[in-house]
């Protein structure tokens, strides 16, 4: 049973490559998505332990969020880009799951995110979910989900509008464009709760603080932030 487990696995490997989603070499056993080397060279923010870091700032004045935070800084030309676009456009679901179980782990060490009850994605609209076939955000906030051992809400804020790409708007821009994009369902059922609000990556915060701003709504609601990547540049 063994040795054929192991010859299905070479031939699997041989049609379906495992190979790291940042620097293309041969992931062993007990790798996933990502090499241990890669994923030890992550340049991580630790954000998680500082109240009063750079993300948290850039919330400070428009939306009142308890905590927030991303496990890795993403620049322009960085290595790990390759990473995040695969987890976006290229179908790689699992990338989001698996890097958000190890963020999760990670924040399950945090003071600062002990009491999260429900990891909640920040939401597609149906049409380009229909397009993408899924949710990046979600992958991660299901894998942040496993790794604090909490549950994931998905049902409760919702994309009501179709908006243009964030992509090269200032951030003026941006805020203008998601402002009335998202509504709330049922939102008396998370009163007061502690919800980490998750999204892939974290630029300018435009989009987190029209979700937030929605969930605040919320009888003794709390709101912090989760995304994998903190875009710096």
């Amino acid at each position: 049973m063994v040795l054929a487990k192991s010859i299905l696995s070479g031939f699997a490997h041989i049609f379906y490559p495992r190979v790291c989603g940042v620097c293309n070499t041969d992931l062993i056993h007990a790798e996933k998505v990502i090499c241990l080397s890669c994923l030890y060279k992550m340049p991580l923010t630790r954000f998680w332990d500082d109240a009063d870091n750079p993300i948290a700032q850039t919330f400070w004045g428009r939306v009142e969020i308890e905590n927030a935070c991303a496990y890795f800084f993403f620049a322009k030309g960085s290595k790990y880009r390759p990473l995040l676009h695969q987890l976006k456009y290229r179908g790689k679901y699992e990338i989001g799951v698996e890097l958000g179980l190890v963020f999760g782990q990670t924040l399950a060490k945090s003071h600062l995110y002990k009491e999260i009850n429900y990891t909640i994605p920040v939401p597609l609209h149906p049409k380009k979910l229909r397009i993408r076939g899924y949710n990046q955000a979600e992958a991660i906030a299901e894998g942040i989900a496993k790794g604090l051992g909490i549950g994931m809400d998905t049902s409760h804020l919702v994309r009501k509008e179709f908006t243009e790409t964030q992509t090269r708007k200032s951030r003026t821009e941006r805020v203008k464009n998601v402002a009335d994009a998202f509504e709330l369902k049922n939102g008396s059922e998370l009163k007061g709760k502690h919800l980490l609000l998750v999204d892939d990556v974290i630029t300018t915060g435009a989009t987190i603080e029209a979700c937030a701003a929605k969930l605040l709504t919320v009888d003794g609601c709390k709101v912090s932030v989760g995304a994998l990547a903190y875009a710096n540049t």
